[in-house]
């Protein structure tokens, strides 16, 4: 029988653009790079095609990699054993935290007035968890993590007695 689950939580970036965006962001930055490269190319500005195209080159690289990073997945895990952060990527996953729930702690941290961290700690080990979220669901995300740690320890220790 599978340990119950106080908490089983997917942290995932917000995507801000599709595929058609994606697209027509291109689209455009390329069709204005090529009647500027006309114009530069008509005055005798030959190598300044070149670096408008590369541009073109550099920006498509960038929002390439911007689509890879969007498919990353955080998954927050709390049973009456374990605590456990896994990341998920392009069909893969790996743990990067495991600590048992009984001595875990979850820390909400103030940088400044508009920055919160939300971490994971056990000893002398610290783990940040909710990068993605906005500091207002970061704070909420450590209040829940708070929550579910704690109901886990009491069924723990339900358990015992």
């Amino acid at each position: 029988m599978a340990a119950a689950l106080y908490m089983d939580a997917v942290i995932a970036p917000n995507r801000s653009m599709g595929g058609l965006g994606f697209k027509v962001v291109l689209g455009a930055l390329a069709g204005m790079a090529a009647v500027v490269s006309v114009f530069f190319f008509l005055i005798g500005a030959w190598p300044a095609p070149l670096f408008l195209g590369l541009d073109v080159v550099l920006v498509y690289l960038a929002l390439k990699a911007s689509f890879r990073a969007l498919n990353r997945r955080e998954r927050l895990r709390v049973s009456a054993e374990t605590v456990e952060v896994i990341e998920e990527t392009e069909g893969r996953s790996r743990t990067v935290w495991t600590s048992p729930t009984a001595f875990t702690n979850v820390d909400l941290e103030a940088l400044g007035e508009h920055e919160m961290r939300v971490r994971l700690r056990l000893s002398g080990r610290r783990h940040s968890v909710g990068k993605a979220l906005s500091p207002p669901e970061r704070e909420a995300l450590g209040q829940a993590l708070r929550e579910a740690i704690r109901q886990a320890r009491a069924e723990r220790f339900a358990e015992l007695a």
